[in-house]
């Protein structure tokens, strides 16, 4: 296996600058395993291929505004800041530019558009590439002078800051959304819910190096980010339910997969446990899927985790054929493309 296996050419055009109106007009390469067919849809046919006792798990966090802009104390350089996870209360792992210049024990001063909440801050550890551990006096007014950080491959600003959060988030700490969420709107989760099926919620926290491509040359020596993921008792005792009864798992998005998986990971039993941590599990070409039956997701970047992810699911030759496919129907790509339904 090599990281050069899972490149492909996209045209840049491709690559979908403005999310679709409205979310669900967005189009589905639906993906069958079985017998390796594909079928072009639009994502309000979702339903059609659901069942009564399905269970959906959809990832609940909130995406922050993490892309922050302070000026150094001691010169007023300017400094860019990216919130990439919290390690602790007031404390996290950053991306600074430029990053040579910040060095440890360096003091910065963040202000809100008005200059009336000044926010310090100090580099405590640096690392590589930019990586920076910074403790702020306040972390609660970060929200207030933050912006979203949309992925770099999106050009055009974003007119609605919602549009790069779903309709169900609510727990706070992505720097990127859970894009394949992105094509669910109210009505669609209501007439989900009325068909029968059960909607779960968990949290992982998205961070900005699951887009990230691989450098490897063997993928196996990748090392995979940690992102910080919440699952009660109750929707462990649901998954495991279900499960048990043989109704389909189906995760919105690799986010979703990741946290489940690696919670059956750590069960010997079948018996899915509440969970909380740090996830660092990485999927490839395989891996024995425990808990996910069918997946919905976008469609994501070349020798990404993320694609190598989606390729242990359904079978490499089988998601070439679905991007070449996706690619002549000039479909969507990234963020705020179109999405992939994976029976």
């Amino acid at each position: 296996m090599r990281t050069q296996d899972f490149d492909y050419d996209l045209p840049p055009e491709l690559i979908a600058q403005k999310p679709i109106e409205p979310r669900d007009a967005s189009r589905l390469l639906v993906v069958n395993r079985q017998n390796g067919l594909l079928e072009n849809r639009k994502f309000s046919e979702l339903p059609g291929f659901l069942h009564a006792g399905d269970v959906m798990v959809f990832n609940d966090s909130r995406v922050i505004p993490a892309r922050l802009s302070g000026t150094k104390a001691n010169t007023g350089g300017v400094v860019e800041i990216l919130l990439l996870r919290r390690l602790n209360l007031n404390v996290w792992e950053t991306l600074v530019k430029p990053g040579r210049r910040i060095k440890s024990g360096i003091m910065l001063e963040l202000a809100d558009g008005q200059k009336n909440k000044i926010v310090t801050a100090e580099v405590i550890e640096e690392g590589d590439n930019g990586i920076r551990i910074i403790q702020f006096s306040d972390e609660s007014l970060l929200s207030n002078i933050g912006t979203v950080a949309l992925p770099p491959y999106i050009h055009e600003p974003l007119a609605n800051q919602n549009r790069y959060q779903t309709v169900y988030a609510d727990q706070k700490g992505s720097v990127a959304a859970p894009t394949a969420g992105l094509h669910f709107t109210p009505e669609l989760m209501k007439q989900i819910e009325q068909q029968g099926v059960k909607c779960l919620f968990v949290t992982l926290h998205v961070g900005l190096d699951t887009f990230r491509p691989v450098q490897e040359d063997d993928p196996r020596e990748h090392r995979i980010h940690k992102e910080y993921g919440l699952m009660t008792a109750e929707v462990a005792e649901e998954l495991t339910l279900a499960k048990k009864e043989g109704r389909r798992i189906i995760c919105v998005g690799t986010t979703s997969v990741r946290l489940v998986e690696a919670v059956a990971q750590d069960s010997s039993d079948g018996l899915l446990q509440s969970f909380e941590g740090w996830v660092d599990l990485f999927i490839l070409p395989g891996h024995r899927f425990r808990v996910v039956d069918v997946m919905v997701t976008n469609f994501h970047l070349p020798k990404s985790t993320l694609l190598m992810l989606v390729s242990a699911f359904a079978g490499k030759e089988l998601i070439d054929k679905a991007y070449q496919t996706a690619i002549a129907e000039k479909y969507g790509f990234y963020s705020f493309g179109d999405a992939m339904l994976i029976l």
